[in-house]
């Protein structure tokens, strides 16, 4: 009253209050939403991640083989060199995947599995896809090291997926790079059952080798370069029959080796194969190929 007496000018902004049911939602609804969406994305990728690209909880314990058909690779016997002796071997089980008939009329049992044994670079791998191509049927690729996973359970149930897949497209060749990574011996030593996950998936092997029948033409070939850790189970009669060693070339395997990958390289036409061979004593496939 007294301000207005003295014709004093003066004003005040009325606070807009802002409603209960907004002021709940900016401070606790909003903020809650946006960290769960962000939980989520971060869930997904994680998965996707683990599960070689899949996406989805429905993708745990799918088997990431890499599926080769023998159009695709096109690696047949005449591509490998300086392995005769193994290539001799393989013979027979292409034969077997081309006339099964042949062998199941007269009670052969063709072996279920096949270990290719020897130094790394020595074309193991390369032998394993020759075999898929001259047989024309499909190759299933995998590691052992993606079997093993961060969940326990996990490496078992890739390899129920990964011999499921195999049977649908019997007659086929499953290639398993680096056994001894699942194949290891098993033993109590581990504290805490830290191997548990390992030897569950090795356990999970061998039930399946055991359990699906070998007429259907499921032919099991498996490399690595350390046999002698490998669990004794995993090599008797009926699961591993075959051990093939791939060893390091000799001269005229190194000969041929080195002519094959020339091939590809534009040479003088006084460059001596044998002389670069001679020199290269104790070189395996993979060095010589670098060369």
């Amino acid at each position: 009253n007294r301000l207005y007496e003295k014709n004093v000018k003066f004003s005040q902004e009325i606070v807009e209050k802002t409603s209960p049911l907004m002021s709940v939602l900016l401070t606790w609804i909003l903020p809650t939403v946006v960290i769960i969406g962000l939980g989520q994305l971060l869930l997904r990728n994680m998965q996707k991640k683990m599960m070689g690209g899949g996406g989805n909880a429905m993708t745990f314990g799918k088997s990431n083989a890499k599926v080769y058909v023998e159009s695709t690779t096109g690696i047949k016997f005449k591509d490998v060199a300086g392995q005769d002796e193994a290539k001799e071997a393989l013979t027979e089980i292409v034969d077997f995947l081309h006339n099964p008939k042949k062998y199941t009329e007269i009670g052969a049992a063709m072996p279920k599995g096949a270990l290719l044994v020897g130094p790394p670079g020595t074309g193991k791998t390369l032998l394993a896809k020759a075999v898929a191509g001259e047989a024309n049927v499909p190759f299933f690729s995998i590691s052992g090291s993606e079997f093993v996973e961060m969940f326990v359970g996990m490496g078992a149930a890739k390899v129920r997926d990964l011999f499921k897949q195999a049977n649908e497209k019997a007659p086929c060749i499953v290639f398993i790079d680096e056994i001894d990574t699942i194949g290891k011996k098993r033993d109590n030593g581990g504290i805490g059952g830290g191997n548990d996950e390992r030897e569950q998936t090795l356990n999970q092997l061998l039930t399946e080798m055991d359990g699906f029948d070998g007429k259907k033409g499921v032919m099991i070939l498996a490399a690595t370069n350390r046999p002698e850790v490998l669990d004794k189970a995993l090599l008797r009669p009926g699961r591993f029959d075959r051990r093939i060693p791939v060893e390091l070339p000799d001269l005229a395997g190194r000969e041929a080796i080195l002519k094959v990958h020339a091939k590809k390289v534009k040479l003088e036409s006084n460059v001596d194969f044998n002389q670069i061979a001679r020199a290269t004593s104790g070189a395996s496939g993979a060095e010589l190929a670098n060369i």
